[in-house]
């Protein structure tokens, strides 16, 4: 293993965090919020050395992008982490056993947590505030689209941790290269927690890879229904948030489902999207609908359902009842976002009752799955899976827990 001493000294670096305070935490953090509005130019100029070798068509694009304003954004999310509560030392179950033995289930960090993503370079930034926070060391493994932006983000928190004294180790950033994610997903001993962020095959590989446990996030198949008792100018504002507000995240909307009834009025629905010029896959019903009124609008095929598009893209789908719609998002959804639109209590509670995602939403579009939007400072990504967090993951899910046993000399017969 070539980055075995890399890991080593991870490994030793975050037994140093159990020994800080919270609030020896929260200053890092300012300072690192503050070092990065001081140092945008030098953040803005690495990230324009990798945008130079993307093509501004490519969907990742807009994802690999830093601008003033979404510098200025990440150092609000890390100044609010550091306002948060510490997640840790918190006591979830206590008790006393009839033969004196006082027990305590009590909140710490896991450790190491290793983290692979894709051309992100904010998560550099998001999950050195979540890991440090929470008391963990971060391993980190982004793509090399962008890899400039993230040794230069690395380089601003190294400067700032060793002011303060903090072995640098506790977050390190591994080379860009396909064996180093080998030999991260193969660190037994050494990571505690992997977490991949990205597309499909992205997860996949790792969770079919890894030695070490994993928490899958990020791919997201995200469906809304727009009921036939749906408010028309509720669901124009709805739709269009969640498709076109940015399109490359994980929560952007990718299939539209439609009730039979409502045809009559999905030009009107979906009116604002050719503003930004999004290309409609429609099936029969809603294309002859469509036809004349849409501009941008081709035939569905079956690859247009279970598409996550990370474009100006959408597919829709007509359904003939509410059942007909959970079955289309039970077929093709992935688990991340869903929404229906209806004026119907009834009809939205089943649709929340039935639908196995993590986040599912009534009247609102699924563009608010996300850690800050939830009130949790920042997050390290959504899980998607049952086992462990679900949905947001921000400083409570990266805590694991042990128990505390005092007693007076109690033997066990």
């Amino acid at each position: 293993m070539q980055l075995k001493e890399t890991f080593e000294r991870v490994k030793q670096a975050s037994k140093a965090l159990a020994t800080l305070t919270d609030q020896q935490r929260n200053d890092v953090l300012n300072a690192v919020a503050d070092a990065i509005i001081g140092n945008k130019e030098r953040i803005l100029k690495a990230n324009a050395d990798d945008l130079a070798k993307m093509s501004p068509e490519n969907p990742l694009y807009d994802r690999l992008q830093l601008t003033d304003s979404r510098l200025e954004g990440i150092a609000a999310d890390m100044r609010n982490v550091a306002s948060l509560p510490s997640p840790l030392g918190h006591i979830s179950k206590q008790k006393t056993l009839p033969n004196g033995l006082r027990l305590c289930r009590v909140s710490v960090p896991f450790g190491v947590i290793g983290m692979i993503y894709e051309a992100r370079p904010n998560v550099t930034y998001d999950v050195f505030s979540l890991c440090f926070k929470s008391g963990n060391a971060c391993v980190l493994k982004g793509g090399k689209d962008a890899d400039a932006s993230n040794r230069e983000g690395v380089a601003i928190i190294h400067e700032i941790l060793t002011k303060f004294g903090i072995n640098p180790d506790v977050c390190t950033l591994l080379p860009a290269t396909h064996e180093a994610t080998g030999e991260l997903l193969n660190a037994v001993g050494y990571v505690d927690l992997c977490i991949p962020r990205g597309g499909r095959k992205l997860i996949d590989f790792v969770r079919d890879t890894a030695r070490i446990p994993v928490i899958e996030t990020g791919a997201g198949v995200v469906n809304t229904y727009f009921d036939k008792e749906g408010d028309l100018d509720m669901g124009k504002a709805i739709i269009n948030n969640a498709k076109t507000r940015r399109v490359s995240v994980c929560n952007a909307l990718d299939c539209l489902l439609i009730h039979v009834d409502r045809l009559n009025c999905i030009g009107n629905l979906i009116a604002p999207l050719a503003e930004k010029h999004v290309i409609v896959y429609a099936d029969a019903q809603a294309y002859a609908a469509l036809y004349g009124h849409y501009p941008h609008l081709e035939h569905a095929t079956n690859d247009s359902f279970g598409t996550e598009f990370m474009d100006y893209k959408l597919a829709i789908k007509t359904v003939g009842s509410l059942d007909e719609a959970l079955e289309h998002i039970d077929r093709y959804g992935s688990g991340h976002s869903e929404a229906i639109i209806t004026q119907n209590e009834q009809s939205a509670r089943k649709f929340q009752a039935h639908v196995d995602a993590a986040c599912v939403y009534w009247n609102a579009p699924t563009s608010f799955t996300d850690g800050a939007q939830f009130g949790l400072g920042a997050e390290i990504g959504i899980s998607t899976q049952k086992f462990g967090p679900r949905g947001p993951m921000a400083l409570e899910e990266i805590c694991t827990y042990k128990w505390l046993i005092e007693g007076e000399g109690q033997v066990r017969g």
